[in-house]
This record gives structure tokens, C-alpha cells and sequence, in this order.
């Protein structure tokens, strides 16, 4: 059975990534991309669906940390006979990957065992296993191959699974694992030293251009390091997290697929990277903005593959368990078909962002824009699937709607103060219609509160993104009483929840873990509100859910007091990172996108336009 969550690393190569657990095992870890198919897939079943262990043989203590402001892990291992240093990182040459491995003795003499199980297809693939003319063992199914070499040689009776060596002071045993095409050469022999002296040489020059944020430099630097490790180098798309199928509740079915990029994430991303000073990645991450949603309108979709690829279709591996028996284990995401509104102004909010910041736009954006509103003109007023990817049919969503006027809002902005040409009194009527109509429908006057959608009674923890975005500001008391009235039904244990599934609302059973990304939006709004010290403890509650490598899942199960969900979460770092600066500036990125410098100006009452 796999660990907790929290008990794995993250290492990665810009092209994917690997879990590593704190007994050293490589858990999890997909060839050559984030959402390719798994060659080691132990975390969500056992060993023999695919693992790479490397530990002391017998009894043993542990400890960990990332070496530096890098990505490089370095898990120290001590016994009564010795220590001695395990080094994980990843590397990448054009059209290969590579695991790498590094024993280091420290002191005295330990001896170490290596287990090895490689499984293609999700653990569901045995290769068959070769010995190169240079005692590098191949490993091969279809059209995946991976070559091991170590600089210390396998017997030939136990080439597939365990290897026993022993490490003294100041020697060195190094492996590395190589991924490429079956069809083409093997890859050639890594050098490790040179390899770990460029990743960490990279890291640590990436890590360098961080202008700091006060007290909280720390953890947000090792959030932003662990953003870049969930972009890929080449397309510029940033995942939302390594894996799949990690449960928002422990034997639930809230079990789904996050190695694609989501268009939602797309404006607080780039506040998050610009931020901190990394124009070049915030760049990137706009372009593939730009190309994924090129196309027809009406085929926007909410989320695609990291080269933009629309086709997510989803299914289930029957031959997984699944993370302690959460099942089923899906590949893809279904939800890339729902119909979401908030789409539309997420992606008008983040290209309007980014003009603000002096990025270029790409030619054609402008077309594109026109068309998306002439789209969304003819549709804001019907039900969606909502942002949580509800699967119990489509409602009328206020913070759908929301977004909807956020769409049109930007435009007219766009237009106004950079000279595009478009139909922006047409746009400033409907601005104005959402907005009259969520202001007399999607509020509740009897408990002065927004609610989840038309008609309801419950909240919904996106109700916090009507003050920063700037639909209404936060000294409005509709806002006021929308935050209290989140703080009485969705806190557990001082986190929020996305709303109350017992409503029925989102037409799955069981119940879920806290969202951290809609505590950090808490976090915001006590800051608009001038709450500092609210703001304060909670955030600082929120750095003590980290795992001790500074990293965070979706989700946090108060009851089980364990991270719940996909693994690390690009959506909860970022919020980590914008919350941190809201409370370290004078004037952070949540009062930037409310207040005109960063997004539009607040509006100051259901009839301004």
C-alpha cells in the first residue's frame, strides 16, 4: 500500500515528474510526459504495479530535505553500521528523460538494497529484459523502452528486481534510468556528476531571480519551485498537478485526472509568476493560453493537454486498487466536454492582465476575443456545469455568472484603454444585464449573502472571487455577509470547504477534504477587508499543512488530519504564493485585480456600467 501523501518529494525534468516516498521508493512516475502512461504506478496500487526502491537493507532512520532552492532530493540514511546519502533528481536530453539516482557514503559502511519493478501501461505491462553489450539492462514493451545503467553490475539471476550492494564512506554508486522510443537507439549512458551539476547549476540560477516576500520568502519560493516543475519546458502549459486519481475522500470516488492544463488557473498563474519576477515563464504560459483556445468558439474547451490537444476522453483502469481503495482510477477528464461559463472570463481576465503587464499580445488574439464574446453574448444566460465540474446536472451558477460579466468587463477595458476595436456598447448593455440579474437572483436578502446558484439556499466557497475580481468591492456589506455567511457553513477546522456536498448538488456520494485554494481566497478577502490579523492566522494555519518539504495537495481531510487529493497542486501553490504577497505588500495582487491596477475597477452598485 502506498504512504500518505504528504510523504512523498517531487523531482522532475521540465518534460515529467516522479514521487519519491520517504523509504525511497519511486512511486509514481509517467514516460516521457506528465500525462503519459505510468511506468511506475505503486502509488495507486502495490509494488508490483511498478516501483523503484533504494534503501538500507535492514533496520534504519531517515531524513530528508531539497538540496538548496533546487528540486535536487537528498534522503539521508543512518543505521548502527553507517550512513550514507541518496540523491534523486531528474534530467533530460532532446527526445530522452532520465531518472537519476545517487548513493553517497557518509560514514561507516551500510549496506543498501535496490528493488526494481518496472510496469508500463499503469502498472499493467511486464517488459521484456535484456542485457546490453555494456551491462546496461533494457526494458521494453510497444513503443516505450527504458535502459538502467549502475555502476554496479546486477547478477544475472536478479536483473529485474533486486540488487544488494554495499556503500562506504566516500564511495559512490550511481544509477540512471533512461527513458526513449523502442524504435529508436538506445539512450546513450548518462553522466551523472555532469547531469547533477547542470540541474542543480539551473535551479539554482532559476531560483535566483526571486525578489523575496518579506517573512514568507521561503515557502513561497519553494511553491514557485514547485510550479516550475509542473510546467512543461517546451509548450509553456503548467499541469495541474503529476498525478491521477489521488482521492478528495480516502475509499471514495471523488477520483479524477490532473495532468492537464485548466484555462481557470490561467489569470492567478500569471499574477503568481509575475509577481515574482518571472516574466519569461509568465510569457510562456500566455502563449499556450493564446494557441489552446484557438479555434472555433463554440468548441472552447475548460481544460487541454499540455500541447493544447483537445481529446481528453476518460476512462478506468479495472487492474488498479487504487490509493487506499479509492476507487475507480480514471485516465482523462470527462469534465473537458462540461460547458463553463467561467471560462470565458478567466481567459478575457488573464489577456487583459497581461496587457496591463506590457506582454505582447500574439497576432489574431484580438479576432479570437471578438468571437469568444459573440459566443458567450448568446449563452451567459443559460444554466452550466459550474467551476467545480458539477456532474449533477447544469445549473444557474452565480460565480458562472459572475465571471461572465468579468468577461465582458475586461473587454470593454481592452477597448478603452488599448485602442481595439469592437462593438463595446453592446458589451457595456450586457455587463450591465449580468450584473443587474446576479445581483437580484444569485442573492439572498434574508442572510444578506450571494448564493451557490439561482434559487439556493447554500453557499459556495467561489463566492469569495466576488470582491477580487472586482464584480463588486469588498466594502460592499453584500460581501461582507457572503464571507460570514462562508465562515458558518463551509469552515472545517478553520479551512474551506468548496460548498456542502450533502446538498446533493454535485451528483457524486461521499463527501470531500477542505480546498486549500478556496482557504487561501480567504485569506484574500480578510486582507480586502482589512481583517490583517484573521488573515494572518489563517494563512499561517495553511503553511502548517504543508508536507516538511514545503509542498501541498489539492485537498485537506481535517478529520484524518492527511492531504486528500491530487499531488503537488498547481492551484494550491499559486494561492500560496498570491496570498503571501497580499499580506507582505502594500498593495498585493488581489487589490490589483479589484482595483483597476491589475483588472478593472470595483463596481460601486447594481447599475453601474
Amino acid at each position: 500500500m502506498a504512504a500518505k501523501i504528504e510523504d512523498y518529494a517531487v523531482i522532475g525534468n521540465g518534460e515529467t515528474a516522479a514521487l519519491v516516498c520517504r523509504d525511497g521508493s519511486v512511486d509514481w512516475l509517467c514516460m516521457p510526459r506528465f500525462d503519459s502512461a505510468a511506468c511506475f504506478a505503486a502509488l495507486l496500487g502495490d509494488e508490483n504495479n511498478g516501483r523503484w526502491r533504494i534503501a538500507p537493507s535492514g533496520a534504519h532512520r531517515s531524513r530528508r530535505a531539497y538540496r538548496g532552492k533546487t528540486l535536487i532530493l537528498e534522503t539521508l540514511y543512518e543505521t548502527d553500521c553507517g550512513s550514507a546519502k541518496l540523491i534523486d533528481f531528474m534530467a533530460r536530453e532532446e527526445g530522452r528523460s532520465y531518472l537519476c539516482r545517487r548513493v553517497e557514503g557518509i560514514s561507516g559502511k551500510i549496506e543498501m538494497n535496490a528493488a526494481l519493478c518496472v510496469r508500463f501501461d499503469y502498472g499493467a505491462s511486464i517488459p521484456w529484459v535484456t542485457r546490453l553489450g555494456d551491462g546496461r539492462l533494457k526494458f521494453v514493451v510497444g513503443p516505450d523502452q527504458l535502459v538502467l545503467q549502475a555502476s554496479v553490475r546486477p547478477p544475472d539471476g536478479a536483473i529485474r528486481d533486486q540488487l544488494n550492494f554495499t556503500v562506504k564512506q566516500g564511495e559512490i554508486v550511481d544509477f540512471a534510468l533512461g527513458w526513449t522510443l523502442s524504435y529508436r537507439d538506445e539512450p546513450p549512458p548518462v553522466d551523472l556528476q555532469a547531469a547533477l551539476t547542470e540541474t542543480e547549476d539551473f535551479w539554482t540560477g532559476w531560483a535566483a531571480r526571486f525578489p523575496g516576500a518579506g517573512k514568507y520568502s521561503d515557502a513561497v519560493q519553494r511553491s514557485l519551485i514547485t510550479l516550475k516543475s509542473l510546467a512543461h519546458f517546451e509548450t509553456g502549459g503548467i499541469v495541474a498537478a503529476v498525478t491521477t486519481s489521488l482521492p478528495e475522500q480516502l475509499g471514495g470516488e471523488r477520483n479524477w485526472d490532473y495532468r492537464f492544463c485548466w484555462l481557470r488557473d490561467a489569470t492567478l498563474t500569471l499574477y503568481a509568476l509575475l509577481e515574482s519576477n518571472y516574466v519569461e515563464e509568465a510569457k510562456r504560459w500566455r502563449h499556450w493560453l493564446s494557441r489552446a483556445i484557438a479555434g472555433s468558439a463554440e468548441q472552447l474547451q475548460i481544460m487541454y493537454r499540455l500541447d493544447g490537444a483537445r481529446r481528453l476522453d476518460e476512462y478506468e483502469l479495472d487492474w488498479l486498487p487504487g490509493y487506499e481503495d479509492s476507487k475507480p482510477v480514471r485516465i482523462g477528464n470527462a469534465a473537458s466536454g462540461q460547458v463553463q461559463l467561467d471560462i470565458y472570463g478567466e481567459v478575457l481576465d488573464a489577456l487583459y492582465f497581461a496587457r496591463k503587464q506590457d506582454l505582447p499580445q500574439e497576432e489574431g488574439v484580438w479576432n479570437l476575443v471578438l468571437e469568444l464574446l459573440e459566443r458567450l453574448a448568446k449563452i451567459w444566460d443559460q444554466p452550466d456545469d459550474g467551476i467545480w465540474e458539477m456532474r449533477g446536472g447544469r445549473r444557474h451558477f452565480t460565480h458562472s455568472k459572475v465571471m461572465a460579466w468579468v468577461a465582458f468587463d475586461r473587454a470593454v477595458r481592452l477597448v478603452e484603454e488599448f485602442g481595439h476595436e469592437g462593438p463595446v456598447g453592446e458589451w457595456r448593455r450586457i455587463r450591465k444585464a449580468i450584473h443587474q440579474e446576479v445581483c437580484a437572483k444569485g442573492f439572498d436578502a434574508s442572510r444578506n449573502c450571494f448564493v451557490q446558484y439561482y434559487g439556493a439556499k447554500e453557499v459556495d466557497a467561489s463566492l469569495l472571487l466576488i470582491a477580487l475580481t472586482g464584480f463588486l468591492p469588498a466594502d460592499d456589506p453584500r460581501v461582507a455577509g457572503t464571507v460570514k455567511a462562508i465562515e458558518e457553513d463551509l469552515l472545517s477546522d478553520g479551512f474551506v470547504l468548496r460548498y456542502r456536498t450533502e446538498a446533493g448538488t454535485d451528483g457524486l456520494s461521499g463527501n470531500e477534504g477542505a480546498f486549500l485554494a478556496c482557504s487561501f481566497w480567504l485569506v484574500d478577502n480578510y486582507v480586502l477587508l482589512g481583517r490583517f490579523e484573521e488573515a494572518e492566522a489563517l494563512f499561517e494555519k495553511l503553511l502548517s499543512l504543508r508536507n516538511d518539504l514545503g509542498l501541498l495537495a489539492e485537498e485537506y481531510d481535517a478529520k484524518a488530519r492527511r492531504q486528500v487529493g491530487n499531488f503537488p497542486q498547481a492551484f494550491s501553490h499559486i494561492g500560496l504564493i498570491n496570498s503571501a504577497y497580499n499580506l507582505t505588500r502594500a498593495h498585493g495582487p488581489a487589490a490589483k485585480r479589484a482595483d483597476g491596477e491589475g483588472a478593472a475597477a470595483p463596481v460601486k452598485s447594481s447599475e453601474a456600467v
